[in-house]
Order: C-alpha cells, then structure tokens, then sequence
C-alpha cells in the first residue's frame, strides 16, 4: 500500500557514536523523502563526529574514526540535512525516542532552530512492537519476506523502515493511511520535548518526568524551588529539553506581567 500524504516525510536513519542523545554525535545519517505524487529522493551523508568512535560502537555499524576523518563535520551539513527535512513529517525506527531527539540536538547545536509543533512523527517501531514484538530486522522478514543486508548501516536501515510501513498499511486494516493518525499511533507517552524529561499529563499541563520532581508540574516546581531551573540549565540535559524548560519559564513570567 501506497503512503497517503498530504505533504512530504522524510524517512531517516542514525549511526552515532554512542546512545547519549546529550553527549554523542553522528557518523552517518541517510534520509529517504518521499512526496504526496509519490516522487523519491534519497541523500546519504557520512559524518565527521569530531570525537572519537568507541571500538564497541565500530562493531556495530562498521563505520570506524578513519572512515569519517576527512568527511565533513554536521555544522557543515546542518544547512543541506535542514533544507531536506523543513516541513516535512518525519518517520523512523525507534526515532521518537532516539534519533529525532539526537538530530534536534545536533541541528541546535548549529544554531538552526529546529521544532516538530507542525510535523507528524511516525515511529515504525512502536507501531512494530504493538503489533508483534520485533526488531528491524525480523520486521523486514515478517512483513516484506526479505533478509535485511546490510543492517546497521544507515542506507540499508532507512530504506528497509520506508518498506515495513507500507507493508504494515496493507496487513493491519485497523491502521489509518494517515500520517497524523499514525504519529499519535506510534506515541508512547505523550511527551514536551524530545528526549522524554517533560512529559504531559492528562489535562496537557507539563511535568517532570525524572527526578527527585517526577510526576510534578513544571511551572509549580520552578516556582517554588527557581535554581532548578539552574540547575538543568548547566548539567548534561539535551539542548531541545533546556529550551522547553526556558520556554515554560518565560510562558510563566509573560502569564504573571499580564
């Protein structure tokens, strides 16, 4: 089954350095975008990460600190990568909770302002795991009836992501063609920023979803104890999370001048 689609979404795969959407950096990212008339285009970038590549890392996707010496950094990239994706849904496999938050981190980190509030999110995966508790690979035998080569390579891993979606469309005649249907489908919880610290509660008002203030609203936490605020501010937290956390803030103060 063909994708109906209202505007373009971009497919895309990560290999990174490591898992610390905080800390790491990718290697390499592929990105297949696919329009409404059907049309495709394909990039596929190896990235210089600027750190170094544990040996554990190589073993996984092959891609070693020589392969990437003299490739271009991702602030060299960010431009082109942003240009690809702009306005378009984006769809993944395991993206909402690694490779969308480790992307925007890297797209923020070049200073390029980037959000989700109008784009849909489909995560391959979670639909994956509701229906039949896989991985990729078995995804790709299960639903396409193909051995997945190359897995763990960034091409080989979004084109086959691309395929397990269409063939989920045709299989489960519960799931809408829909890409906005399938972003709330393919949501855990529901959550504020990228990388799962801010989470919404049932009324969809923000809370602290780690810590010694789980479960709490932001807005009363910042509140009553303001070095919080501080205190994620300047530890390891990821970009897009401090800039959620700065814009409840400011949300808050605007509330009270009012």
């Amino acid at each position: 089954m063909e994708l109906k689609l209202t505007k373009p979404i971009c497919f895309f795969d990560l290999e990174t350095t490591g898992t610390n959407v905080a800390k790491d950096r990718i290697v390499e990212i592929s990105i297949l975008k696919v329009f409404p008339n059907g049309n495709k285009e394909s990039k596929t970038w190896l990235v210089n990460p600027e750190m170094n590549i544990p040996a554990e890392v190589i073993a996984i996707h092959g891609i070693s600190n020589e392969k990437v010496a003299n490739e271009p950094t991702f602030n060299t990239l960010a431009p082109k990568i942003y240009e690809m994706i702009k306005g378009c849904d984006l769809g993944g496999y395991n993206s909402n909770r690694f490779d969308i938050p480790l992307l925007a981190e890297e797209l923020l980190r070049a200073d390029i302002d980037f959000d989700m509030k109008s784009q849909a999110s489909v995560d391959v995966q979670t639909i994956f795991h509701k229906m039949e508790q896989r991985t990729l690979s078995a995804a790709y035998k299960f639903y396409c009836d193909k051995d997945l080569e190359g897995a763990h390579g960034a091409e080989a891993d979004t084109n086959a992501t691309y395929e397990v979606l269409k063939s989920q469309l045709d299989k489960y005649e519960d799931l809408e063609n829909d890409m906005s249907w399938l972003s709330k489908y393919s949501e855990r919880r529901k959550f504020a920023d990228f990388a799962g610290f801010i989470a919404f509660d049932k009324k969809g008002e923000e809370v602290f979803a780690f810590g010694k203030h789980k479960g709490k609203h932001v807005e009363k936490v910042l509140e009553e104890e303001p070095g919080y605020f501080g205190w994620i501010q300047n530890a390891d937290f990821p970009l897009y999370t401090k800039k959620i956390l700065t814009r409840i803030k400011l949300r808050k103060l605007n509330t009270k001048v009012k």
